[in-house]
């Protein structure tokens, strides 16, 4: 009778995180921002039908790295429970800490489950305020734990090198053109220290504003929007033009999420 091969519990969920990390950092990188007027997530992504950005609820953002048909799962879900808790008691009951929450519990779930791979996603969930001490962002790694951040947060790719390079650089109350170019020179910057370009057609922007007369602050920034705002972020705009510059457009993608 052979003896049956053991691995320690501590070296399988070693290897399960390691497993989970690689399929991350495989992917693109993307950031999300704190400016005056609210959030904007920017990402390289060349789909104009994958999203990597999306809208959970009125106030509430959700960004993702990895494998998209895991975190297009998690965003589905993450939909149907805020609308259900919405409908059953009030829309101020969804909140970006309760997603959170719910988020961690199932990945650290399936992370802890020796029946299926883990997931290669790691999360961002965003929530605007009234103002912006009331702004909440919230990192999930693969396995279900949560990172409260501040001020700016990347995922995905070389996210470990982007980080260091948006702490030495972000300031609060920077207008969404400077917030942009910011964004956009993290995620060239390379290792070797030559920057390579992306093109605007190649980036993926939205925003959660709170400036919006809607109810739903979430909204999408694409073609002249997107490049009026590049051409300002170079010219250094003020907060005034940045937020008209913003306004979406007549037809303006504005769809985000399952409502």
């Amino acid at each position: 009778m052979t003896t049956p091969f053991y691995v320690s519990p501590a070296q399988a969920m070693q290897d399960r995180a390691e497993y989970a990390r690689k399929g991350i950092a495989r992917g693109r990188s993307l950031v999300v921002l704190q400016y005056a007027d609210g959030i904007v997530f920017v990402g390289e992504n060349p789909s104009r039908a994958l999203h990597k950005f999306s809208e959970i609820y009125d106030r509430i953002g959700f960004a993702a790295a990895g494998k998209y048909n895991e975190y297009e799962n998690l965003r589905i879900g993450g939909v149907r429970y805020a609308d259900l808790r919405g409908y059953t008691y009030d829309r101020d009951d969804v909140t970006a800490r309760g997603l959170a929450n719910v988020y961690a519990q199932t990945l650290g779930t399936i992370f802890s489950s020796q029946a299926e791979k883990p997931y290669e996603v790691e999360l961002v969930v965003a929530e605007v305020g009234a103002t912006a001490d009331g702004d909440q962002i919230y990192r999930l790694p693969h396995d279900g734990s949560i990172v409260d951040e501040h001020g700016s947060v990347a995922v995905g790719g070389n996210a470990e090198q982007i980080s260091t390079f948006l702490d030495q650089r972000h300031r609060d109350g920077m207008s969404l053109a400077e917030a942009l170019k910011l964004a956009v020179q993290a995620l060239s910057n390379q290792t070797n220290g030559n920057d390579r370009e992306i093109p605007a057609e190649r980036l993926e922007v939205a925003v959660l504003d709170r400036t919006r007369p809607q109810q739903r602050k979430f909204k999408r920034i694409v073609g002249s929007q997107l490049a009026r705002l590049l051409e300002q972020a170079s010219d250094g705009p003020s907060k005034d033009e940045s937020a008209e510059a913003a306004e979406p457009a007549d037809g303006a993608d504005e769809d985000a999420g399952e409502k």
